[in-house]
């Protein structure tokens, strides 16, 4: 009797501990991307939600998949480079509002002329808390390699960076800022981009 019941008992912990690395062990960078992609394709796809007339409808439902996947504070932090430690926490926060935006605006905005284009995952590179998820997105029979940068924080990986064709987002907006930056200083970068994504909304209402 003792025997059967330690025999149980000995089974019971086996399924137990034996559970608990799939339970608790984080996905992987391409498991974590591939459905944050497919969501955001499924939208683009949707003719309930295509044309101008549901433009905000549309957005807001792929602006709240993204920011599940991708990691807007840290592009803000890195696109500011050394000036996002001479400001203050509101400060900070507001200009992580102003850029999230802007990718909205821009790289969203270049996402909305989707036409089924096929994306394709390739491999994945790890190293560390960093790690590199790289596709290619059959465009009409042009392969445009796209390699997703990611960033594991809290068992979770998310998106910080986006290379196109060899051309990382971050590094762009960061070169970009940097000119307006040693002119017009923080306060004139902002300007500058309220004014940029005032614009589109103003292409948006036309």
């Amino acid at each position: 009797m003792n025997a059967k019941r330690f025999f149980f008992l000995s089974l019971c912990l086996f399924f137990v501990l034996s559970g608990l690395p799939a339970a608790l062990a984080s996905l992987g960078p391409t498991e974590e991307l591939k459905p944050t992609l497919n969501k955001i394709i499924d939208i683009l796809a949707d003719s309930s939600l295509s044309g101008i007339q549901h433009k905000e409808e549309r957005r807001a439902k792929i602006m709240a998949i993204a920011t599940q996947g991708f990691d807007f504070p840290e592009m803000a932090k890195l696109v500011l480079g050394k000036t996002w430690n001479t400001i203050d926490q509101q400060q900070q926060t507001h200009f992580e509002q102003l850029f999230t935006k802007l990718l909205e605006n821009t790289y969203i905005g270049k996402l909305e002329s989707y036409s089924g284009q096929e994306v394709k995952f390739q491999d994945e590179r790890i190293k560390g808390d960093k790690a590199q998820v790289s596709t290619v997105v059959d465009n009409n029979g042009v392969a445009i390699p796209v390699h997703y940068v990611m960033l594991q924080k809290e068992s979770s990986w998310k998106v910080y960076d986006i290379n196109i064709e060899g051309v990382s987002l971050v590094r762009n907006f960061r070169e970009q800022f940097k000119s307006i930056l040693r002119k017009e200083k923080f306060d004139g970068l902002v300007k500058v981009i309220e004014e940029k994504n005032a614009s589109f909304s103003t292409e948006g209402s036309n």
